[in-house]
């Protein structure tokens, strides 16, 4: 299944069904009177949060989505049935922008959650509403109110405990592919991972959720590369675990790199928890690697971790530290940080 985190939608609620216009007529019944019902309301557009999915693909294929109309009013006091709604199911984490990209109509974040888009439009009232000890046969009814039209953009923000970032072929895959179920793409070129991935973590007894983001690299902010558009699914997570390779040309420089982009990028990522960890150990020889975690040390301003996803070596460290860096998260109970301004 391919991955969408954004999509834009149009929607429309149904429109009330009109009022009838009718008259009583059996056989010895002089004055029947009117007995034209009124019209059904018409059908709601409604956002639900389902639990699994996780891409916004389906909005690739269909973008249009009208309720139906209420049912018009009949004879004999029925009145019309309400229209249909119609629900657009999003995954857990959807945020919902008005058409500029910035106003925030609704954030889904738990399965289950539902907010109306857009209300049908009321049923027009039939002859009968309008009876009368002076007016006992009116010939007034009315027409259904029109619905609602919007046009929306839907955005997902994956929500995760954990978040792996760093410049490409940090070995943030092959980690996450270590220590879940999760079966990234893994190759040895810039920008393997094209799409986020997610994956459920086992350790000390206990389950939490990784989130593996593409690369960054040099000017992401402005669009290069792969950009930084999908560092919104970090803004959600508590902790990040920071991978800077020890095969690449400079640690504290790599590291700096992906530092300034998250600066660049705002929304509190700078604030976030930092796991420091130096990956693929096992690459290098023995006096690469102490020159290299020297240089992450002097740029991070602390002791980096050491690791090695195709051995294992340090995974357990490094899974610990995460654990640690989510308590401690849950237990500051921190205020949501204010979402990044975003333009579709």
């Amino acid at each position: 299944m391919k991955f969408l985190d954004a999509a834009k939608v149009y929607i429309r609620s149904g429109d009330g069904g009109a009022g009838c216009l009718s008259f009583r007529r059996e056989k010895f019944i002089e004055f029947g009177g009117p007995d034209g019902g009124d019209g059904g309301r018409g059908g709601d557009v409604v956002a639900r949060c389902v639990g699994g999915l996780n891409t916004l693909i389906d909005y690739r294929y269909q973008q249009h989505f009208k309720a139906r109309t209420g049912g018009h009013g009949m004879g004999k006091n029925r009145a019309g049935g309400r229209g249909a709604d119609a629900v657009l199911d999003v995954p857990v984490g959807t945020q919902i922008f008005e058409e500029d990209g910035e106003t925030l109509v609704a954030d889904l974040t738990q399965e289950g959650q539902s907010v109306v888009l857009a209300r049908g439009g009321n049923g027009g009232f039939g002859n009968a509403h309008f009876k009368t000890a002076t007016n006992q046969a009116p010939r007034r009814v009315n027409p259904g109110q029109e619905g609602e039209e919007r046009t929306l953009w839907l955005r997902l923000k994956l929500i995760a405990d954990a978040g792996l970032v760093g410049l490409p072929n940090a070995g943030k895959s092959t980690f996450l592919s270590a220590v879940s179920a999760a079966r990234p793409k893994i190759g040895d070129y810039p920008f393997t991972t094209l799409h986020p991935q997610l994956g459920v973590v086992a350790a000390r007894g206990r389950e939490f959720v990784l989130a593996d983001i593409p690369g960054l690299i040099e000017g992401a902010h402005e669009g290069v590369g792969l950009g930084d558009r999908f560092l919104g699914h970090v803004e959600r997570c508590r902790v990040l675990l920071h991978l800077v390779g020890a095969d690449c040309e400079h640690a504290g420089k790599a590291y700096k790199t992906v530092r300034r982009e998250l600066e660049a990028y705002g929304a509190g990522l700078c604030e976030k928890p930092e796991i420091v960890a130096l990956s693929k150990i096992d690459a290098v020889d023995a006096e690469t690697l102490k020159q290299q975690a020297a240089r992450l040390r002097r740029a991070a301003g602390r002791t980096p971790l050491r690791l090695s996803a195709a051995t294992r070596h340090g995974v357990e460290a490094a899974l610990d530290a995460v654990l640690a860096g989510i308590d401690a998260a849950k237990a500051d109970e921190p205020q949501v940080a204010q979402d990044a301004p975003w333009t579709p």
